[in-house]
């Protein structure tokens, strides 16, 4: 595996659970800004054996990326939710759950205001 996909792969596993983050995000985390479709094409290349939260990967919009109603989107759907997550019609608000999104949500769980 090159430097590029490992800090990839590690940005994605450093995602929190109940939090989500886009494909951009991930590639700028990884010091890749720009290439939010290196971050797309290594999460459907993932090494055997190699466990990542993959459903917490969005589109810059929020929205899922796989699909409306294919397999993919009601499993990633159902593991949002799992955690906590809002997903409504296929989106995420990345204002409450992004990596950016509100400090203190992040920090400490309060409520939206």
């Amino acid at each position: 595996m090159n430097e590029a996909a490992a800090r990839i792969y590690a940005a994605i596993a450093a995602i929190p659970r109940g939090r989500v983050a886009s494909y951009g995000a991930i590639a700028a985390r990884a010091g890749l800004p720009g290439r939010a479709r290196l971050v797309g094409r290594l999460l459907g290349e993932v090494p055997d054996g190699m466990e990542l939260p993959w459903y917490r990967v969005l589109r810059s919009s929020g929205h899922i990326a796989m699909p409306p109603g294919s397999r993919g989107f009601r499993e990633q759907s159902r593991r949002l939710r799992a955690e906590g997550v809002e997903v409504k019609n296929g989106r995420v608000p990345l204002s409450r759950f992004g990596l950016d999104g509100n400090l203190d949500h992040a920090l400490w769980g309060m409520p939206d205001a």
